[in-house]
């Protein structure tokens, strides 16, 4: 067993076929809040987990989860990031890629699970089958606005890291995702208001 990644809640390690996730303590937090919130989050992410499994999601199975020591056995998947991998990808394959990602998204959102974190970094290309990563700030919710936060916060982050081909290749996502998920008019009409509420904030300086 090696660790693999350090984030600002968890540390992960990969042994073999399987990847643990501790959530480490925070001294800074008192102790009692500290394991509550290490407790709950883990619970939640494991839940999520569990949920789409049944749902026959391509994201990791959940193996085995630790309450009292806020850690879980997920599956390893072997494959390549999509941040990296999408340079390489010739124009039909991003193209078929960029659709996949869409409907993903549109299946995590009719099962009213919020990502949290979508962005290329936490996506993974296994023999051309795309694979959904780290649920750790996930969650349930039934909110129009939850779910035009999660595009947005993969638009931005598409923007960023793959500047080069955007909107081009994200519009394609967005396609997609508004042919697989029945409520997606609504959800995009959101998503405008939630980036003019962003550059209205970057205009004012706050």
């Amino acid at each position: 067993m090696h660790q693999i990644a350090q984030g600002a809640e968890a540390v992960l390690y990969h042994d073999d076929k399987k990847i643990i996730k501790v959530r480490v303590p925070k001294r800074y937090r008192h102790p009692e809040l500290d394991k509550q919130l290490r407790t709950q989050r883990t619970r939640r992410e494991a839940k999520i987990l569990e949920t789409l499994q049944k749902a026959q999601f391509s994201s990791p199975k959940l193996i085995k989860v630790d309450d009292k020591t806020a850690t879980l056995e997920i599956e390893f998947i072997n494959g390549t990031i999509v941040r990296s991998a999408l340079n390489n990808l010739s124009n039909p394959k991003q193209k078929t890629l960029m659709k996949s990602i869409g409907a993903s998204i549109a299946q995590l959102h009719q099962h009213n699970i919020i990502h949290g974190d979508l962005t290329t970094s936490n996506m993974i290309i296994n023999k051309d089958q795309l694979h959904l990563i780290d649920f750790g700030l996930s969650y349930t919710s039934l909110r129009v606005e939850d779910r035009a936060v999660d595009l947005h916060v993969l638009e931005r982050a598409f923007e960023s890291t793959h500047c080069e081909y955007y909107p081009e290749l994200f519009n394609l996502i967005i396609t997609e995702y508004k042919k697989q998920y029945k409520e997606a008019k609504e959800v995009l009409d959101r998503l405008e208001k939630v980036k003019e509420r962003g550059r209205y904030k970057a205009k004012n300086g706050s």
